[in-house]
């Protein structure tokens, strides 16, 4: 894809910049990034409000967008029709392929391969976009210049951007600021002390507002919210006593080689969005009651003996039959969970999910939590017509998006 600009003019800007921050200091949290010169003509640009309350003054006939997000900003993108803009992207992830693998008592190993984010599959040009961004978070300013872009966006926690109070996070918006791009920040659930998925939807409607589609944003966020209303409805009755505990589990084992190095695995506390969906939408209990995402023994997971376990994305993903069947894992077998069967994978999100597959999360922890209640939904074919409603594909994509997040294992069993 071609770069704008003359060549050198990034490098003069890094100079310009480093300069720009000696001298007068960083932006101000309350400033507009990225705004046209005082007394200069902006009716070529709208206003749109982020997630910090800033007034960002974007350009209407926006054609160039980097991006920097573990895939929730680009998926929107693609849902508005506007996936051919973006020109950079600061998640590794979203390019990434991955495998899985694990061993069996009699030698033998399960292999998963071609697991992939799903803009991989909605739209393979992707893949090749420059990288403005690598594992560590720290952004190539150089890169990011040359490309020219008419708009940042930029989502705050996700990957290693993890909250708005880490110093780099802030440095990062401000030092974009001063490049006289406009940003747009975006506040994952992370970012709150009380995540819920009413500010993944204000999410959609901020990125809707930027390219003046709001009302197909706002259709986009609807819908997503009536997929969990559906769970809350059918369990918002059911008594306290009567409600069993899920633990959302993040598997260890196979990293550290055997259980107890360093721990079994990783739980959800009840600060998290996890914990949200379980008690808010599933009414279920948090098996884990404190707060955190802790590392926990062997010995702790059994003391725990969760009625349903859900395994999340940790260091890899983990389909239900490596809690069954890995070798590192039989002495956890007296689990309720697993002699009940009542294990389930969440899909595959490398680095964060609560993207705009989080009613997938829910849909699979009711279904673990209440296999009775929510028997009649056949977890292959909601996928399916959940992938055909957000993103328009036809059924063929919607099985290469329910293979690409490792979903299939509700198929086989």
């Amino acid at each position: 894809m071609p770069v704008r600009g003359i060549p050198g003019q990034a490098a003069l800007i890094l100079i310009l910049v480093a300069l720009l921050v000696f001298v007068t200091g960083c932006v101000g949290a309350g400033q507009s990034g990225g705004i046209p010169d005082s007394g200069a003509d902006t009716a070529g640009y709208r206003t749109v409000v982020d997630s910090r309350g800033v007034e960002v003054q974007v350009p209407k006939e926006i054609d160039r967008v980097v991006t920097v997000s573990s895939g929730l900003i680009e998926e929107v993108m693609f849902v508005l029709g506007e996936e051919e803009k973006t020109v950079g992207v600061g998640g590794i992830n979203i390019q990434n392929v991955w495998v899985y693998s694990y061993p069996l008592d009699d030698g033998k190993f399960v292999n998963g391969s071609d697991g992939r984010n799903v803009l991989q599959v909605l739209y393979p040009p992707i893949k090749e976009l420059p990288l403005i961004m690598g594992a560590d978070a720290a952004i190539n300013y150089e890169t990011l210049a040359g490309l020219d872009p008419d708009v940042v966006i930029l989502r705050v926690g996700t990957g290693g951007l993890t909250s708005m109070e880490n110093e780099g996070v802030q440095k990062t918006i401000q030092t974009i600021e001063s490049l006289r791009i406009p940003i747009v920040v975006l506040k994952g659930p992370p970012c709150f002390d009380d995540p819920d998925i009413a500010t993944i939807s204000d999410e959609i409607r901020i990125i809707g507002s930027v390219f003046g589609k709001e009302e197909r944003a706002d259709k986009l966020a609807d819908y997503l919210e009536s997929q969990t209303q559906v769970v809350f409805e059918r369990t918002k009755d059911i008594p306290d006593a009567e409600r069993p505990t899920v633990l959302v589990f993040g598997m260890n084992a196979h990293r550290a080689g055997a259980l107890g190095t360093q721990g079994a695995g990783s739980v959800k506390g009840t600060d998290t969005v996890e914990s949200y969906f379980i008690e808010k939408i599933v009414h279920a209990k948090n098996a884990y009651r404190n707060t955190g995402s802790p590392l926990i023994s062997a010995e702790q997971l059994l003391a725990l003996d969760p009625d349903a376990i859900v395994l999340s994305t940790s260091y890899g993903y983990h389909p239900p039959g490596e809690l069954y069947d890995a070798m590192y894992y039989k002495n956890v077998g007296e689990l309720s969970a697993v002699k009940n069967h009542r294990v389930m994978s969440l899909p595959w999100t490398p680095y964060y999910s609560n993207r705009l597959e989080y009613p997938i999360d829910v849909m699979v922890i009711a279904k673990a939590a209440y296999p009775g209640r929510f028997a009649d939904i056949d977890l292959g074919e909601w996928l399916l017509d959940f992938y055909k409603n957000v993103y328009g594909v036809d059924d063929g994509t919607a099985k290469a998006l329910r293979s690409a997040q490792w979903m299939d294992w509700c198929v086989e069993v």
